[in-house]
Parts: structure tokens; C-alpha cells; sequence
């Protein structure tokens, strides 16, 4: 059974910075592509990030030059570097994994940038 654990958010200051990990039990390697969506309150579920198997990577255009995703195979962990926070960029961080065989999501993570 796949399952994916995100840790690394909090509370931070406009300008800021944090990381993001998604923890992945199961096989990494079988993930087509990763990725990293984001739910503000009251907003809908929105994409923020995607790995593609062969590091291919696209990011929303809100977030571009800002987030940098990768991932860590040894670790079986995906990461979501972000820098200059800003206050719309607080939500809920939820990571996700597509392989064959399905799409799977973590519980989430809040970020919350303060002004």
C-alpha cells in the first residue's frame, strides 16, 4: 500500500523560506511523476509542481522562479523548495504519486506566510 507523509510547513514571514517533504513507503521508482498541489481556504485544490520520471519539471506560473521540486530516489522522498514566500502562497501542501496502478495523496502540510 503506497502512502506519502509530508512534513515541513509552518509559519513564516513574507520573504521567507521553506522546504517541503513528501516521505514515500512503497516504491519511488514506479512514480511516473510526483508532484505538489496547494488548497487555500475557500479555494479550490490547485496544482503547484510536478517531477516527471527523467527530472523533467513544470511549475505553475505563480510559483515559477520561486519553487524548485525534486526528488531523492535513495530516499524515496520528494522535495518542494520554496523561496520568497508570499501571503497568497499560504494553503495546504499535498504531495502526489501516479504510477499504472494509480494516484495517491498525502494528508497535507499548512504553510502559512505572514505579511
Amino acid at each position: 500500500q503506497v502512502q506519502l507523509v509530508e512534513s515541513g510547513g509552518g509559519l513564516v514571514q513574507a520573504g521567507g523560506s521553506l522546504r517541503l517533504s513528501c516521505v514515500i513507503s512503497g516504491s519511488i521508482s514506479s512514480m511516473n511523476v510526483m508532484g505538489w498541489y496547494r488548497q487555500a481556504p475557500g479555494k479550490q485544490r490547485e496544482w503547484v509542481a510536478r517531477i516527471i520520471s527523467g527530472e523533467a519539471t513544470n511549475y505553475a506560473d505563480s510559483v515559477k522562479g520561486r519553487f524548485t521540486i525534486s526528488r531523492d530516489n535513495a530516499k524515496k522522498t520528494v522535495y518542494l523548495q520554496m523561496n520568497s514566500l508570499k501571503p497568497e502562497d499560504t494553503a495546504v501542501y499535498y504531495c502526489n504519486a501516479q504510477n499504472i496502478f494509480g494516484n495517491y495523496w498525502g494528508k497535507g502540510t499548512l504553510v502559512t506566510v505572514s505579511s
